[in-house]
């Protein structure tokens, strides 16, 4: 058994409550933390942001790229460049302009899809679904599947290596809060599913081991009559999602957990009332989030705590510095300039250190380390 060293303290000024009431002459909170946001913690009031540093040397550094400009319009998903990735992880874009004449099936662990643009109909062992953009689409490791665009599709794929996506404990909020289970939509067994079930030619590719190997049929493997059971493809779109929000005081991001996996976390981040206490926080607090590394894509919307950041573009946060927002969206957060958030983003947080896969270097902004300077 292990338990955190924990003797609560205080030190010099303080503000009694985190996130609110700061000192006048250190309006700068940063969040020293363990287990993301779970563990124990110490607030530490500045008088100068904690991320107003001149300049970077070495690997370590806040990064972002833009996905637009990946080469992602590849065959198959198991094709698509890898983005981040490490032994629990692999974070992929693709994009799916043409229908699939294949099935595929990871055997290597559940997929997340979340669909950054266009429109569809997905065809898979459970029956058929049709797709717009927002959804979030899970599917359980070796489910065969296959799409029809009915417009090109970006796809974010994040694979849970060797596990399995589960929803979150939703704690004193109960299961109900955030999205109720009952929003979980399943494929049918409809007249689009029986109609694809026709003799032929087809082929599944199997990834395992990050390696592809190729089943033929003389028939449509996807001949399911039925099924019965508590295990499926599901899935729920953004615009179902309710955030949790408090008007005194700013909720940290893991208030925003949509799906769990044994290593690493999906957050939603949705449009939201801001704080309207006139003590409360009203942008993300600086924060190290010491065991995590932290990803967010962005989706659509105004991205309130960043600049020069557009959708589809990612930034990565790896743990051991300081981050949080952007000089001029802390000032029109102290001027409660915005009632109002107005972005969709998707972050994955990880226990284990990513590395930026080589697709990734090529579209990557090199000042975005530098992109926290007052100018």
């Amino acid at each position: 058994m292990r338990k955190w060293i924990s003797f609560p303290h205080k030190e010099g000024k303080v503000s009694r409550q985190a996130h609110a009431d700061f000192p006048e002459e250190a309006i700068y909170e940063r969040e020293a933390g363990r287990s993301g946001f779970f563990g124990p913690a110490a607030h530490f009031h500045h008088k100068k942001p904690p991320t107003s540093w001149d300049s970077w040397e070495g690997p370590l550094r806040p990064r972002a790229f833009n996905l637009n400009e990946l080469e992602i319009n590849v065959h198959s998903p198991f094709a698509s460049p890898i983005v981040l990735h490490n032994r629990f992880c692999k974070y992929r874009f693709w994009r799916c302009e043409h229908k699939m004449d294949f099935l595929v099936r990871n055997a290597d662990g559940d997929d997340l899809l979340f669909i950054h643009e266009g429109e569809g109909e997905l065809f898979c062992d459970y029956g058929h679904l049709t797709l717009r953009d927002g959804d979030y689409v899970v599917i359980p490791r070796s489910t065969m599947w296959r799409l029809e665009p009915k417009s090109p599709m970006s796809v974010l794929i994040i694979e849970a290596t060797n596990d399995s996506y589960q929803l979150p404990e939703k704690g004193l909020v109960g299961p109900h809060a955030i999205f109720d289970p009952a929003m979980l939509d399943v494929p049918k067994i409809d007249d689009e599913f029986k109609a694809q079930q026709t003799e032929g030619k087809w082929c599944v590719e199997i990834k395992r081991n990050d390696e592809i190997s190729k089943v033929h049929y003389s028939y449509s493997p996807l001949d399911a009559i039925g099924w019965h059971g508590d295990l499926s493809v599901v899935r729920i779109n953004w615009r179902d999602i309710r955030p949790l929000m408090s008007h005194r005081y700013h909720l940290p991001p893991s208030a925003h957990t949509t799906f769990v996996a044994s290593r690493f976390v999906i957050c939603t981040f949705v449009p939201r009332p801001i704080e309207s206490d006139p003590g409360a926080l009203k942008v993300p607090f600086y924060h190290n989030n010491d065991d995590f590394d932290e990803v967010i894509f962005y989706h659509a919307g105004d991205f309130f705590s960043r600049d020069n950041i557009d959708a589809g573009m990612v930034t990565f946060h790896p743990c051991g510095f300081t981050h949080g927002p952007h000089p001029k969206a802390f000032e029109a957060g102290r001027k409660h300039a915005k009632k109002e958030t107005d972005e969709v983003a998707v972050m994955l947080d990880t226990r284990d250190p990513l590395e930026v896969g080589a697709p990734a270097y090529a579209v990557e902004d090199e000042n975005y380390s530098l992109s926290w300077k007052v100018k």
